[in-house]
């Protein structure tokens, strides 16, 4: 099995290590050159030894295009059609409930009342179980660093350290290395789900999902012919639109943004923030401050978990890059306040922390439990190597950044009371689109930006030439994965279906509209 873990460990290339990146080194017209820059005997090629964690030159005539295309003949493209095999497969409602075992009991019913709103919010919550259905389908072999949840919600704009929007993939509570496909199946399933709950006919529906992944073709093709640093840069955000041909977007895109640039740290912290009565501040400090009580989303904290959550940003620091902690050294913790998450996180511990600086102006930093990925299991049975993850927070944040192009300046990992968080920035200038909610002639338009942004986060991590030999310059494989999209989606809505009715059998307790 070709197992392609490019980026994982500093390597490139197919395998991580020995990928071919071009040949060595060439002689001028005058020969080799010899260790002080004189001509050598020979006129050949200087051949010096391999580097790990550098590309190594082959010499065998087969490029990674040429071993993509290869691929085909073991695994079609027209395979990816065929459905997960429904032998074995756990009940929905019961792996929704081992789905909650350790978050937190009290906030589980806010969780599944989340998934039970639709087939396209349970799909958000249940990414181990398409996982799990997953590993019965074909895989290439092609590994990526995964998102996990490449579920068409979460993509989203956000904020870069000069003031600038940023289109990407958002959401890496699940990130692992694993089968490329993956992602796109659950991409495209995701716009099929999300087009039958905006009303859009079944046509409409699958022409997303189809777009999707001739979208995510087309832009590996593109990187593929790249130069490397380019490829790796690529997809400017001024330029994604023109690229996908998404310009019924435009306007939804530019309310987006504009709301986005005014979600900061700022405004949460004046709308969630009261001063402290009896401490005005005294001069050259800031007036202190404390988080206000809105339950059941935001919620005061005693005293002690409070002391433990700012007690572990020290070990925090010390994962971030030693230029950023001026920055942070600049601002007073002042307040700590536990605050509920999305839908796929709901019922797992998560706090955000109030800093001021010299002049009162706030920074909330969100601290959020990271547990193990719902994938793990599935992707050691499709045939990858599972890693060894010492620290989960650590786990997400090396993901993240192995798949965004730009990622939050202040994104570290620390651990409170024997548990692992992630750390970053809350209220970053974020916005997102609700694809639930877009007009029917926007959903194929939404299709091709998220299948454009996905490729590009994978081809960090895969090489752009092995997925573009696979995936080619038919339509083969999109009209593979859109049939695979509309079947699977049938099965999310009976899986919804059956959590709907288990919630009114009172089997499991669900909170609604929270």
């Amino acid at each position: 099995m070709t197992d392609d873990r490019s980026g994982q460990d500093g390597g490139s290339g197919e395998g991580g290590r020995g990928e071919e990146s071009g040949r060595s080194a060439e002689s001028g017209q005058n020969g080799e050159r010899g260790p002080g820059g004189e001509a050598t005997a020979g006129g050949a090629a200087r051949r010096l030894p391999p580097v790990a964690g550098f590309a190594v030159w082959r010499g065998d005539g087969q490029s990674p295009r040429q071993r993509g295309k290869a691929l085909r003949k073991r695994v079609p493209r027209s395979v990816h059609a065929e459905p997960p095999r429904g032998d074995g497969r756990p009940d929905p409602v019961a792996a929704v409930e081992r789905s909650n075992a350790g978050r937190l009991p009290e906030l589980t019913p806010i969780r599944v009342g989340r998934m039970a709103a639709g087939p396209f919010s349970f799909m958000r919550g249940a990414a181990g179980l398409m996982a799990h259905d997953l590993t019965s389908t074909p895989v290439t072999g092609i590994g990526a660093q995964l998102c996990g949840d490449a579920h068409a919600a979460n993509f989203g704009i956000y904020g870069d350290a000069r003031g600038g929007l940023i289109i990407d993939l958002n959401d890496f509570d699940e990130t692992v290395h694993g089968p490329w496909e993956w992602d796109v199946k659950r991409l495209a399933v995701s716009l099929v789900l999300a087009g039958r709950e905006a009303g859009a006919d079944e046509d409409t529906c699958r022409a997303a999902a189809r777009d999707a992944v001739g979208a995510y073709r087309r832009t590996v093709r593109l990187l593929a012919k790249l130069p490397a640093a380019d490829a790796w840069n690529a997809i400017a955000d001024e330029e994604l639109v023109s690229h996908t041909d998404a310009k019924d977007l435009v306007g939804t895109l530019e309310r987006i943004s504009e709301k986005a640039r005014r979600n900061t740290s700022a405004r949460y912290a004046a709308r969630s923030t009261e001063p402290v009565p009896g401490e005005r501040g005294s001069s050259g400090r800031p007036e202190a401050r404390r988080f206000v009580d809105a339950p059941p989303v935001l919620r005061r904290v005693p005293d002690e978990e409070a002391a433990a959550v700012a007690s572990s940003l020290a070990e925090y620091l010390g994962t971030l890059s030693e230029d950023r902690l001026p920055l942070l050294s600049r601002y007073e913790v002042h307040d700590v306040a536990f605050r509920v998450v999305g839908t796929g996180s709901v019922g797992t511990r998560s706090y955000v922390v109030l800093l001021l600086d010299h002049r009162g102006e706030p920074m909330v930093l969100q601290v959020k439990e990271a547990r193990p990925s719902a994938l793990l299991p599935h992707v050691a049975k499709a045939g990858f190597e599972v890693p060894d993850v010492t620290h989960e927070g650590r786990r997400v944040v090396l993901g993240q950044k192995r798949m965004q192009v730009v990622s939050d300046i202040l994104l570290g990992w620390t651990t409170v009371r024997g548990r692992h968080y992630q750390v970053r920035q809350f209220r970053n200038r974020k916005g997102s689109v609700d694809p639930a909610a877009l007009a029917a002639d926007q959903m194929d338009d939404y299709g091709r930006m998220t299948g454009a942004l996905l490729a590009r986060a994978h081809a960090h991590s895969a090489d752009p030439r092995l997925l573009a030999g696979y995936c080619g310059k038919g339509e083969e494989l999109d009209e593979a994965v859109a049939a695979f999209a509309v079947a699977y989606a049938d099965r999310t809505e009976a899986d919804h279906s059956a959590l709907v009715l288990a919630v009114r059998n009172g089997r499991i307790a669900a909170e609604m509209g929270v």
